[in-house]
């Protein structure tokens, strides 16, 4: 099992679920922003080599896990054509702003979006041809346990296809991204969400979350096959693929 260190937004003690939820639901209005400042715009090049891993398979239902403002969804609709995405998140906030993209692209018909906890998801077994999660998975307050739950709801031969913020590993990049998330990234985050807290926390789940090879070894114990990862962007940022 995992040993999964326990990372509180604003150092406070509690309920993660509920003081994550807490804040991303005060982020949501800068959120986007500063995701995609922040990271100079690649997160949309990254969730679209995460999509296209998936077009061979043609899934017609999906689930987007930590969905957070849509975008992810989004994109799955448009590259993927299912019959449905549903997006899932504990932060009504967030999904708030996601309602509102989906209703300006016209893709209410197939993309719905509900309040889940992943440790817990109401889904039935075997429900969904595919599984998609970007830049979330590190906040789950359960890592084993959330990705035993993706694995019960994804259909056998399902995919799973995560991009999660990773750190480089190799000098000099690694010095480098550190001086860049411990100076540049409180700055400029204060900047745009003012919100001091939000960002040491979000700086602290990059560091502490796995990643390489002991995802990979975490995903196999959590019932996954043919796991495989890529580093991309010189490793800030890593891709996940696996098959239930």
């Amino acid at each position: 099992m995992y040993e999964q260190e326990k990372i509180n937004p604003y150092d406070q003690a509690g309920d993660k679920k509920q003081l994550v939820a807490a804040m991303f639901d005060h982020i949501a209005p800068t959120y986007d922003t500063l995701n995609h400042r922040m990271s100079w715009n690649i997160d949309r090049y990254w969730r679209k080599k995460s999509i296209q891993q998936l077009l061979d398979s043609k899934p017609e239902r999906i689930l987007d896990i930590a969905t957070g403002t849509g975008d992810f969804a989004i994109l799955a609709a448009k590259m993927l054509q299912p019959k449905s995405v549903i997006g899932a998140d504990i932060s009504e906030g967030m999904m708030n702003i996601a309602r509102q993209k989906v209703e300006k692209e016209g893709l209410q018909d197939i993309i719905t979006f509900q309040q889940e906890d992943c440790k817990t998801l109401s889904f039935d077994d075997n429900s969904f041809d595919a599984v998609t999660s970007s830049f979330g998975i590190r906040n789950f307050a359960d890592l084993d346990k959330s990705l035993t739950e993706i694995c019960r709801v994804l259909k056998p031969g399902g995919k799973l296809s995560i991009v999660e913020l990773s750190h480089p590993t190799s000098f000099p990049l690694k010095q480098l991204f550190k001086v860049y998330s411990h100076v540049m990234l409180p700055i400029y985050g204060q900047l745009i969400s003012k919100e001091k807290g939000a960002n040491k926390y979000l700086r602290k789940t990059i560091e502490a979350f796995p990643q390489g090879e002991q995802m990979t070894a975490i995903l196999q114990k959590a019932g996954f096959n043919e796991v495989t990862f890529k580093r991309m962007t010189f490793g800030i940022c890593t891709m996940y693929i696996a098959r239930k």
